[in-house]
């Protein structure tokens, strides 16, 4: 598009918590959806998919739940084009302020013939049928043609105009299994935008997966065909190899406006937060060399892009660190945190991270920050990150730690002691024979909770840095058909894994007895 022209500003529709959340192993509990929409919203996406209502009572109940708690973005709920679908969504989304509903059906030859079962003209007529019922509910309605990549551009054009005709405020074209090249995704972006009556009116979107690695390069294609919203994810999650995602769109949109001259209104400091939040929730790690919020996205090692760097930033980075919340080098006279830093420079600290914890949540990091700060130099901004979300459990404490212990060596085997209390104020304390500390202290755990999960998977790591830093570690657990997340930090890593385990054991708890 070159610099001509009014730059645009392109809508982010984000589907985290729909799209996001169907990949294997990223499922959340409902107070981790409900921090993911408020960070979301304080990252200013215009909106938020916040599940697909009719699949299950507890998507329905989550869709509510963020759609009463989010003011500032439009709340989505995903919908079939069937009645049902539709009355199902509208309870679930009559709180919200802005609410949007999203109706899908599938126009490639391949799911008409053995998907549906339907031939053409009978989809374009419920798709538009559909449409029209939803707009008795709300004016917010966009339209998407499940596997448009594949489908026919002459019956996109048709059933998109039928479905402005019936009320659509917004039509999407899914690249829904990541088959299409950039060239060809702006081919049929514009064919779709030229040959559509009523395009004019209504927001052209694109939402494309990543099978091929291609989701973000087919998006920014869609901005340049003239689309007016991308339909993306924190840090790529998603169905298969995932969906486009959020901060490498942005970012391309915001160092490259001279080419694209199209920006958004996402605050970019926000980023790097909401990707380790949804890192966090989800189990699901960032990639180091990950763009944009990969651990080695701003990091130089070798001694020319080094000494480039440190002569002018520009040479090797097209973006700073700070444009998405990450401080780097920061100045030796800027705040350093440690055991000698007050309350108030704790707060400081945190508030510049994104972070704004209620007095409650605030009292307990400080105490643990006063402790980790005992055993550390410094304490750095990762380990915050870590204080936070150990101190914010996205579920009630069904068991707590009171005490463990583990004897363990070459010729012994492992025995592990553990000693939880339960909310109702009982004590239990066992000891339990393992392969190794981690297998014998979990097998004490399931003992006392009278539970046996299968451990789906089990990751430790340092937060930091250096023999003190402090030890994370991540553990999925599967009670029949569901799976739990759980994470915990510690300077101990046994004592880390315990912390990571009895989370993830309280999220099944909480969910069971709901």
């Amino acid at each position: 598009m070159g610099k001509s022209g009014k730059k645009r500003i392109i809508k982010i529709l984000d589907t985290t918590l729909r799209d996001g959340e169907q990949a294997p192993g990223c499922s959340m509990n409902l107070n981790q959806k409900i921090d993911v929409a408020k960070r979301l919203e304080l990252l200013g996406v215009d909106v938020i998919e916040a599940g697909f209502p009719a699949s299950s009572p507890g998507d329905s109940g989550a869709v509510k739940a963020i759609a009463e708690n989010i003011k500032d973005s439009a709340v989505a709920g995903l919908c079939r084009c069937r009645k049902k679908d539709i009355e199902i969504a509208s309870s679930a989304l009559s709180k919200a302020v802005n609410p949007v509903f999203h109706l899908f059906l599938a126009t490639s030859p391949i799911h008409m013939e053995y998907k549906l079962k339907m031939k053409k003209e009978d989809v374009l007529s419920q798709a538009a049928a559909m449409v029209k019922y939803a707009r008795q509910f709300c004016a917010g309605v966009e339209f998407s043609a499940e596997d448009a990549g594949r489908s026919d551009p002459d019956f996109l054009c048709a059933i998109f105009a039928e479905v402005i005709k019936a009320g659509a405020e917004t039509v999407n074209i899914p690249d829904t299994v990541g088959y299409v090249m950039p060239d060809e995704f702006s081919r049929l972006v514009r064919y779709v935008k030229d040959h559509t009556p009523g395009i004019e009116n209504v927001v052209l979107s694109a939402h494309c997966h990543n099978d091929l690695g291609l989701a973000v390069a087919n998006s920014l294609a869609a901005v340049s065909a003239g689309a007016g919203q991308l339909e993306c994810t924190i840090n790529g999650i998603g169905e298969r190899a995932g969906n486009a995602s959020l901060e490498e769109i942005v970012m391309a949109l915001r160092v490259r406006k001279d080419i694209l001259n199209a920006d958004t209104r996402i605050d970019t400091t926000q980023i790097y937060a909401t990707s380790r939040l949804v890192s966090q929730v989800t189990g699901v790690k960032v990639q180091p060399n990950k763009a944009v919020v990969g651990e080695n996205a701003f990091a130089h090692e070798a001694g020319i892009h080094q000494h480039g760097v440190l002569a002018k930033r520009e040479t090797y980075e097209i973006m700073s660190p700070e444009s998405i919340g990450v401080p780097k080098n920061r100045p030796i006279n800027q705040m350093v945190l440690g055991k000698h830093s007050g309350r108030n420079a704790l707060g400081t600290r945190l508030a510049e991270m994104g972070f704004h914890p209620d007095e409650k949540t605030m009292e307990t990091v400080f105490l643990k920050f006063k402790e980790l700060a005992d055993k550390k130099k410094t304490v750095s901004d990762r380990d915050l990150e870590a204080l936070i979300m150990e101190a914010s459990p996205a579920v009630p404490e069904t068991w707590k730690l009171e005490h463990w212990a583990v004897n363990t060596g070459s010729a012994l085997g492992a025995s592990g002691t553990i000693r939880l209390q339960h909310k109702e104020g009982k004590a239990n304390k066992t000891v339990s024979l393992g392969d190794g500390p981690i297998d014998s202290i979990f097998k004490a755990i399931n003992h006392i909770i009278g539970k046996e999960p299968n451990l789906e998977l089990y990751e430790i790591g340092a937060i930091t840095g250096g023999s003190s830093s402090q030890g994370e570690a991540m553990v999925k657990i599967r009670w029949h058909d569901r799976v739990f997340n759980g994470m915990g930090v510690s300077t101990d890593i046994i004592e880390a894994s315990i912390k990571a385990y009895i989370s993830a054991v309280n999220a099944m708890e909480w969910e069971l007895k709901k």
